[in-house]
């Protein structure tokens, strides 16, 4: 059943039947005596729809952003395109394919629209300020932020003759600043602020020239299954660890943000892929440094771990900046606890006298547990002074998909 909030299904049943909002109320409270027990308020009015012949969802209705809701299907929504992503392939036990994303906007909102395999490839021919109409989409929830995703079923028509789309003004939102600690592995958009104290090596990969997509090395050469045999170029990833105080985090920066971060364009940070030799001082000057990162959490399963996503680098926090935040988190503690009433401490009981099995049950040997193995330390390469904390074993970089949970996203699609 589609999550549909009760005030949005009484303004359609109120908009469709002419009814005033206190007689709709009179045929809830109605429904709900007469099932009582039975039947929740959004129950009664769900029932009230049918019964008035309100069609709370139209097959094939366009849909205005703000009003998607997760759970609809066979939707058409149109707006503008504002953001669009590079195409991916990905590999999995249970699938493989290709999958694109991009942020379009109308004159209510913003959402993320998702495109699965020949879909995917569409991404290509688009740009920034298309127009696009999406027809036959589904509406999925993706940790409380809703996507609409396309089938192979589903129909994508950039710039429609004669529609036009008013957008809203985009404005990214804020990212929510935390310490490491208290991250997890939903958040979509976090800031943390932080020091460097491990470096890795650059891993690079290649790409077709033509349509950046990743390629591998066959017999007979690079071969982009688009454009055939292909002079690869080279995209790269940099992982490093952050650490605040309260704990330390693998943060991955893709190509755009390592060259934020190094202060360097494409040209130069290749350079290193023929000699690893030359990063090694640039990670060691890099190591102390305190950076500002914005990104989304993402959970690794391989490691059990969560992991930072960069998405925007700040290598150079404004120090005035910073102090006005933590005086403003320090007034913010300050205020909770002046409005918290003091408890009266409780009266510790008197301790009780154990029992023989109890004595003899504490004076076992505990039994190890997964909790208890100590995991293993990164081999240093050089001495690092700045590196306070143990830090778990570094996985290998071999893919570009950013450890995305695929299997779950293409349960819809089968």
């Amino acid at each position: 059943m589609i999550s549909m909030p009760l005030p949005q299904i009484k303004e359609r049943i109120i908009k469709k039947t002419g009814l005033t909002e206190e007689q709709l109320n009179q045929k809830i409270k109605a429904k709900l005596q007469k099932l009582s027990g039975l039947i929740s308020e959004e129950g009664a009015a769900h029932i009230i729809a049918n019964e008035l012949g309100v069609k709370l969802f139209d097959i094939g209705e366009k849909l205005q952003i703000k009003n998607i809701l997760p759970g609809m299907r066979n939707v058409d929504v149109i707006g503008k395109v504002l953001q669009k992503y590079e195409l991916r392939e990905f590999q999995t036990e249970k699938h493989s394919g290709k999958v694109s994303n991009m942020l379009i906007g109308d004159e209510t909102g913003t959402v993320r629209v998702v495109m699965w395999h020949k879909q995917a490839e569409l991404i290509n021919q688009l740009k920034e300020g298309d127009v696009v109409k999406i027809r036959g989409g589904y509406i999925r929830d993706n940790n409380r932020r809703y996507e609409i995703h396309l089938s192979e079923m589903s129909k994508l028509i950039i710039n429609p003759p004669g529609v036009k789309v008013e957008v809203k003004p985009y404005e990214p939102p804020a990212a929510v600043r935390k310490k490491i600690a208290e991250i997890q592995e939903d958040d979509a958009n976090v800031e943390i602020l932080a020091t460097i104290v491990q470096v890795f090596d650059i891993n690079f990969f290649e790409v077709c020239p033509q349509c950046n997509k990743r390629i591998r090395l066959r017999e007979e050469g690079f071969v982009c299954p688009s454009h055939g045999k292909v002079e690869p170029n080279y995209n790269y990833v940099l992982n490093l660890y952050l650490d605040d105080g309260s704990d330390n985090i693998r943060v991955v920066f893709w190509r755009q943000q390592a060259e934020e971060l190094l202060g360097m364009d494409n040209f130069q940070i290749l350079t290193f892929k023929d000699d690893p030799t030359k990063f090694e001082p640039i990670k060691t000057e890099l190591l102390g440094h305190i950076v500002k990162i914005s990104g989304r959490a993402n959970k690794n399963q391989n490691f059990d771990r969560i992991e930072l996503i960069a998405s925007k680098v700040d290598k150079s926090p404004d120090p005035d900046e910073e102090i006005k935040k933590l005086k403003e988190e320090a007034d913010r503690v300050v205020a909770e606890e002046e409005e918290t009433p003091e408890e009266e401490p409780e009266e510790e009981p008197e301790p009780e006298e154990e029992s023989e099995e109890e004595k003899e049950e504490s004076e076992q040997e505990p039994e190890d547990t997964e909790e208890a193995k100590a995991e293993p330390e990164i081999k240093q390469e050089k001495p690092q002074p700045a590196m306070q904390k143990k830090v778990k074993q570094e996985p290998k970089v071999d893919d570009d998909l950013e450890n995305l949970d695929l299997d779950k996203e293409l349960e819809d699609i089968e």
